[in-house]
């Protein structure tokens, strides 16, 4: 679905990613871990073209995502942001429909309303939530609502950003849950990208660790633990010695 083949960016001197080479499978739920400042979040926006890679190729399903008609490329990704990122000048239903009342994938506002309660139900919130402010919600509802407008559009791919930053272990629990649920439910490749490693065992069908700008192992959820890579280990056991160095 998703292939990235040496793929290179840089800030001036910096170079975040250096050569990174990652296949998403159809269907795949992959995450990418890696300390903070690693590249993850550029990495996504490179995916997504919101950030132009410097060198190496970005495939979306063959087609290379710096030539893709932007729109149509764009309507088939949903995103969870980090902090939700709800507009707070608009009510939860709004906010869940956003894609549905502008643009190619517009709906007559009466259809969109009940596509995103639709959606506020399978995130497990009430009809009368919909009427309510961003400010009015805990944490955790306004997660359920960032989930619920990532798949009001039934997107072939959806990422997530640190979807459980910010939220107790229940609620996060209550996060991991309902996104694997809603992955499979729905059928969509997902990518997340987090340093919670209760998300990655909860989440992933696959893991990629993400350090000195490229991959430095990938392979199944189940085989994680075992593995001997020595910079996998030390950030999966969260030791202090290893090849990782903390930043002091």
């Amino acid at each position: 679905m998703i292939e990235l083949r040496d793929v290179h960016k840089s800030f001036g001197s910096k170079h975040v990613l250096a050569g990174v080479d990652l296949t998403i499978a159809k269907g795949e739920s992959l995450v990418v871990i890696g300390g903070s400042g690693t590249g993850k979040s550029v990495l996504l926006k490179c995916i997504l073209g919101l950030l132009r890679h410097d060198a190496g190729t970005i495939t979306l399903e063959g087609e290379d995502v710096r030539t893709a008609e932007r729109d149509a490329f764009l309507a088939r990704f949903g995103m969870l942001f980090q902090g939700a990122a709800l507009f707070d000048s608009l009510n939860v239903w709004q906010n869940v429909a956003f894609r549905l009342l502008r643009g190619s994938l517009k709906r007559p506002p009466a259809e969109a309303r009940e596509i995103a309660i639709e959606k506020l139900r399978r995130v497990g919130l009430k009809p009368d939530v919909a009427d309510l402010f961003p400010a009015e919600l805990s944490g955790g509802m306004q997660k359920r609502v960032g989930l619920a407008r990532a798949i009001a559009a039934e997107p072939d791919v959806i990422f997530f950003d640190e979807p459980t930053t910010g939220l107790d272990p229940i609620m996060a629990g209550v996060i991991n849950d309902l996104i694997r649920e809603i992955v499979v439910e729905m059928g969509a490749t997902a990518m997340t990208i987090t340093h919670d490693m209760s998300s990655v065992r909860a989440i992933a069908d696959q893991v990629a660790m993400l350090h000195d700008g490229v991959i430095k192992w990938a392979g199944p959820v189940a085989k994680m633990d075992a593995a001997e890579d020595p910079y996998l280990h030390q950030f999966v056991t969260g030791s202090a010695e290893g090849p990782i160095e903390a930043v002091r």
